[in-house]
């Protein structure tokens, strides 16, 4: 489907999603290097840390996606899976957002900081 200016609004979609796709295997990846690298239960909160900044950041662009998607709805079934695939990703991105609070706070709470946070 063309949208204004002749821009293939299924490709951009597809596009939006794959790079909120790449955000999460990209911080995902960081997260386990990490710990690779270092000792896993010194930094184990730091590489949760990490892969909860990147779901969030790829939740984003996953969220544009799917919002591009109304345009494309034609039929009451299809607006009934949007509602819930939106749903669930909005659900996803409160509890990574409840995730990465509760890390933050821990890190200045606790007796040492999340290595590479303030």
């Amino acid at each position: 489907m063309d949208g204004p200016g002749g821009l293939n609004l299924g490709a951009a979609r597809l596009l939006i999603e794959a790079v909120g796709s790449l955000y999460v295997l990209g911080y995902t990846l960081a997260a386990l290097l990490a710990l690779l690298h270092r000792s896993p239960a010194a930094h184990l909160d730091a590489a949760r840390l990490l892969v909860a900044e990147g779901a969030l950041a790829g939740l984003n662009f996953k969220a544009a996606a799917t919002l591009l998607r109304t345009i494309e709805l034609h039929t009451w079934q299809q607006l009934g899976l949007f509602v819930a695939v939106f749903a669930l990703r909005t659900l996803i991105k409160r509890f990574f957002a409840w995730e990465l609070r509760q890390l933050r706070r821990a890190g200045r709470g606790g007796s040492e900081a999340l290595p590479g946070r303030p």
